[in-house]
């Protein structure tokens, strides 16, 4: 009877072992998942701040460049505005030089025709 009671335990006590044995082996393939699943969520933390700093760049920058944009366009319409006045201004000085010419050429015609009158009542007398 001491026999069989040595032969269940130790039958007990190897069960208890194998079951010991797996539980490790599974506690390790669970560690090793978790690990390599931080591993995976680390580097995707990672992947995520660098885009996040990527785009706080890039807003900077898209903000800047429209600025500039609305700062040249501003300075674009001033020029369209000094370029239409000048030519309001051309146009103005070629109305009047074109009167000065007119006056010019009539006057020269009454230069003329005085000249002429004095030629002849010179001749006359």
């Amino acid at each position: 009877m001491k026999g069989k009671i040595t032969l269940i335990l130790a039958i007990v006590a190897g069960l208890f072992l194998v079951g010991n044995l797996f539980s490790c082996i599974d506690a390790g393939r669970s560690k090793s998942a978790r690990n390599k699943e931080m591993s995976i969520r680390l580097d995707a933390e990672e992947k995520l701040n660098k885009v996040t700093q990527d785009k706080s760049a890039l807003e900077t920058k898209f903000a800047k460049t429209s600025k500039e944009l609305e700062e040249e366009r501003s300075a674009h319409q001033a020029t369209k505005k000094m370029l239409l006045q000048e030519q309001m201004v051309n146009e103005s000085l070629k109305e009047e030089l074109q009167k000065v010419m007119k006056l010019k050429e009539k006057l020269e015609g009454d230069l003329k025709e005085v000249v002429a009158g004095d030629k002849a009542t010179k001749s006359k007398k």
